[in-house]
């Protein structure tokens, strides 16, 4: 019978490194989409759609959506994974409001397909690197996680439903032709995390 080898640890500079850039890489993707008029899938899809009906920033819309999951979270991964779900939902709130005036511009007037495409890419390289650093962006990826490791279900399935209902739900705020269009993303998003997390394909923590 073949030894078992440990998984590698990742260094806390790597963790670092890797949560830097997988924020970076979101608050990206999310200000492609919300400058498309569209929604993607995950709460932060939901606080997209939210945002578009209430006077409220982006980002304060997203911490406040995502806080019920985070009871989840800790009973079913832990308080390390807690707390660096929360620093990447917060990094990730405050620079996605923050791009339009780094750049010093406001959102871009980009075509809704290319947005959708380009900004869920984006958004799904971003979250296998949080995944692969023992975080993510709560609500959600936190049930899809959960459910794939004390089931055995494809996280980027679970998250497939649950992107559905998201993008149902726009049909009440968003025109049909958008809402479409936002499904073509989501459905890009989830198969990015169902081709890329699968379980013991990536075993450093």
């Amino acid at each position: 019978m073949p030894e078992l080898v440990a998984p590698p640890r990742h260094r806390a500079l790597d963790d670092i490194a890797g949560l830097a850039v997988g924020v970076l890489v979101i608050s990206f993707g999310l200000f492609l989409l919300k400058s498309g008029g569209l929604v993607t899938g995950g709460t932060a899809g939901l606080a997209l759609l939210l945002g578009y009906v209430l006077p409220v920033p982006f980002g304060v819309i997203f911490v406040v959506v995502n806080l019920p999951f985070f009871a989840l979270a800790a009973r079913g991964k832990g308080w390390r994974f807690v707390v660096r779900s929360l620093v990447s939902i917060a990094l990730v709130s405050v620079l996605t409001s923050l791009h339009a005036s780094i750049a010093g511009v406001g959102p871009l007037e980009l075509p809704s397909v290319y947005a959708a495409v380009l900004g869920n890419v984006l958004c799904g390289v971003g979250l296998l690197i949080l995944f692969r650093h023992n975080s993510s962006l709560g609500g959600f990826t936190v049930v899809a996680l959960v459910a794939q490791e004390k089931f055995g279900v494809r996280a980027g399935y679970v998250l497939l439903a649950l992107d559905l209902l998201v993008v149902l739900a726009s049909f009440t705020v968003l025109d049909p032709s958008q809402v479409l269009i936002s499904a073509l993303g989501a459905g890009v998003l989830s198969l990015i995390i169902m081709l890329n997390h699968r379980p013991g394909r990536y075993r450093a923590s």
